[in-house]
C-alpha cells in the first residue's frame, strides 16, 4: 500500500513517524513550504529573537506523545507553572475569569453574581443551539456581557451566536457556583483549572524545534518540501502538483485545510460544493523585542487575555519567559508576542497592525515611549482558527466519510476542522491513529473526540533514516532544506500563509 501524506505539520510528521514504526516504507510526504512544522514551526528574525506562530504550550493527554517529545528534544525543556491573567477594568484578574470575579469593581461584581444565580435557578429547557446560548445559560447575563461575549468575539472573530456547541469539551471552564461564591467571600484567587495548568517549552528553538527534530529523524528521501498539491484525482488516485508532477497513491492522508482539499478534487463536484461552507478566521502574530527587563508586573506571567475593545489583541504572551533563549541576549532583552484575529466579520488594518499592537502595549502599561524596541515581527496566517460554525458537524458528517470512501483521510487541525482536538498532542495522535487505521483497521479515537487512548505498542525496531535516529539535521536534498531548527526572516516582514 502506497501512502501519500499532504502536509509536514504535527499530524503529517506523526503519521510518517508511525509508518516507520510499523516498518511500512512505501510512503511519501509532500509539504508546500520549504521547511517542516506547519503552524507549529518557529522562526528567528535578523535580531536573533525566536517567535512561534501563536501562543503554543506543550501539555499532553498521551504517554505516546510524551515519548515522542523526549525523542525530539531529550531533556532540553523548560517546565512552567501556568500563570495566566485577564486585563480589564484597569486591573489584573486571574484566569479562569469566572472563578475570580471578586476582583471586579463592586457594581459589576453584583451584576455578575446576580446573573450566575439566575442562570443556576433557571430550568434546563431545550438544549442550547449556539455557543452564545450555552454561555448565557451557564454564566448568566452579567458575566456574558462583561467578559464572555466580548472576549469570544475577539478571539474567534465571529460572534458567539455564530458558533455551535459541539466543540467545547475542556476548552471552556465549567461553572461551579459554590466555588465562585466562596472565592468572593474569602477574596481568594483560584487559578488551578485547566489541562494546561503546567506545561513545558523547548529550551532552544521554540515549538518548531520539536517538529524539525522529528522530521530530521525520518528518511529525508521520502519528504518532498516545496511541493504543493494542486489537484487530486480520486478515481485515478493521483496527486497532481503545481510543478506538473503526478504522484500515485493507494491511500492519502491529507492535513491541508479541508476546504482547500475539497476544492482540489477533480472528480467530486458533490464534495467540492461544500468548500464555501467552511468558516475560519485568520491570525496575526506580532512579536516585539525590547532591551532591558520586563516590568515587575509581568515578571512571572505566561500569557494574558484582553477582552476590551481598546486593544487590538486578544492574547499576549511574555515569550521571553518561556525560554531565556527566545531572545538574542538572555537577561538583557525580553519579548512580547501578541495575537490578533481577522475575519470577514472582523476586518483589520494590516498596514498599521504592528504600530497598533505597540500602541496597545503602551496603553496597558507594558512599555512606555522610552522603552527601546529591538525588533518587530509580523506574520499573517490565513488559516488561524478552524471555526466551529453552526452546522459544522452536519457538514463534517457527510464530507469526512465520503472522503474516506475515496481513499482519503483528512486529519489534523484544519484537516478534520475540529478545534476541540487541534492541540499538538491531538494533532499528533490523529496522524498516528490514521496510520494504524489504514494498516491494522483499528478504530480512530482522537478525531472522534475520545482522548487518552494509547496507540498499540509496536515491538518492531523502527527503521532508521540516514541520521541513525539521532537528533540531528538531515542531509541536503533536492528541495534545499538542510534541517535548520529555525528559519530566518526580516524583522518586520509580513508573510501570508495560504
Amino acid at each position: 500500500m502506497r501512502i501519500v501524506i499532504l502536509g509536514a505539520g504535527p499530524t503529517g510528521l506523526s503519521a510518517a513517524w508511525r509508518l516507520q514504526e510499523h516498518g511500512h516504507h512505501d510512503w511519501m510526504l509532500l509539504e508546500s513550504s520549504d521547511r517542516p512544522g506547519g503552524l507549529s514551526m518557529s522562526v528567528r528574525d535578523d535580531a536573533g529573537f525566536t517567535w512561534d506562530l501563536g501562543g503554543h504550550v506543550i501539555f499532553s493527554h498521551w504517554k505516546y506523545f510524551d515519548r515522542l517529545l523526549v525523542q525530539a528534544l531529550g531533556d532540553q525543556w523548560v517546565e512552567h507553572q501556568r500563570e495566566a491573567w485577564v486585563w480589564m477594568r484597569e486591573r489584573w484578574i486571574p484566569y479562569p475569569f469566572q472563578n475570580n470575579i471578586w476582583r471586579l469593581p463592586p457594581d459589576e461584581l453584583v451584576k455578575c453574581l446576580a446573573g450566575l444565580v439566575q442562570a443556576h435557578r433557571a430550568p434546563n429547557g431545550e438544549p442550547p443551539k449556539t455557543f452564545a446560548d450555552w454561555l448565557m445559560r451557564s454564566f448568566g447575563s452579567g458575566l456574558c456581557e462583561t467578559f464572555m461575549y466580548p472576549y469570544n468575539l475577539k478571539v474567534w472573530a465571529y460572534p458567539p451566536s455564530a458558533l455551535g456547541v459541539g466543540w467545547m469539551g475542556d476548552r471552556v471552564a465549567p461553572v461551579d457556583l459554590a466555588r465562585i461564591l466562596a472565592n468572593v467571600v474569602h477574596r481568594k484567587d483560584d487559578v488551578s483549572w485547566g489541562p494546561n495548568a503546567t506545561f513545558r517549552f523547548p529550551l532552544r528553538g521554540g515549538t518548531g524545534a520539536i517538529w524539525t527534530s522529528i522530521a530530521s529523524q525520518l528518511p529525508f528521501e521520502r519528504i518532498s518540501l516545496g511541493t504543493r498539491a494542486a489537484r487530486i484525482d480520486t478515481s485515478a488516485r493521483r496527486v497532481i502538483c503545481e510543478d506538473g508532477s503526478s504522484i500515485p497513491y493507494d491511500r492519502l492522508i491529507s492535513t491541508i485545510p479541508l476546504d482547500q482539499l475539497l476544492r482540489s478534487l477533480t472528480d467530486c463536484p458533490e464534495l467540492a460544493h461544500f468548500a464555501p461552507q467552511f468558516v475560519h478566521s485568520s491570525s496575526h502574530i506580532v512579536g516585539i523585542g525590547f532591551t532591558g527587563k520586563p516590568p515587575a508586573a509581568l515578571t512571572s506571567k505566561c500569557w494574558m487575555y484582553f477582552p476590551e475593545e481598546d486593544t487590538p489583541f486578544y492574547r499576549v504572551t511574555l515569550f521571553s519567559n518561556y525560554s531565556p533563549f527566545n531572545v538574542a541576549s538572555p537577561g538583557r532583552q525580553w519579548s512580547l508576542m501578541a495575537e490578533v484575529s481577522e475575519s470577514v466579520f472582523k476586518p483589520v488594518n494590516i498596514a498599521t497592525m504592528v504600530d497598533d499592537v505597540i500602541a496597545g502595549f503602551r496603553k496597558v502599561g507594558f512599555i512606555d515611549e522610552s522603552t527601546p524596541i529591538v525588533t518587530r515581527f509580523h506574520r499573517r496566517l490565513e488559516h488561524g482558527y478552524p471555526t466551529p460554525w453552526r452546522g459544522r458537524d452536519a457538514v463534517l458528517d457527510v464530507v469526512l466519510p465520503a472522503l474516506e470512501g475515496r481513499g482519503i483521510l483528512s486529519r489534523g487541525r484544519f484537516g478534520a476542522w475540529k478545534y476541540e482536538v487541534s492541540n499538538q498532542d491531538h494533532s499528533c495522535l490523529q496522524g498516528v491513529e490514521a496510520v494504524d487505521h489504514l494498516l491494522t483497521q483499528s478504530k480512530e479515537q482522537t478525531v472522534n473526540g475520545t482522548m487518552g487512548v494509547e496507540p498499540e505498542a509496536i515491538t518492531r525496531e523502527r527503521s532508521r533514516s540516514s541520521t541513525n535516529g539521532k537528533r540531528s539535521v538531515v542531509p541536503a536534498h533536492k528541495n534545499g532544506w538542510t534541517g535548520p531548527v529555525l528559519t530566518r526572516l526580516q524583522p518586520d516582514e509580513v508573510r501570508v500563509e495560504n
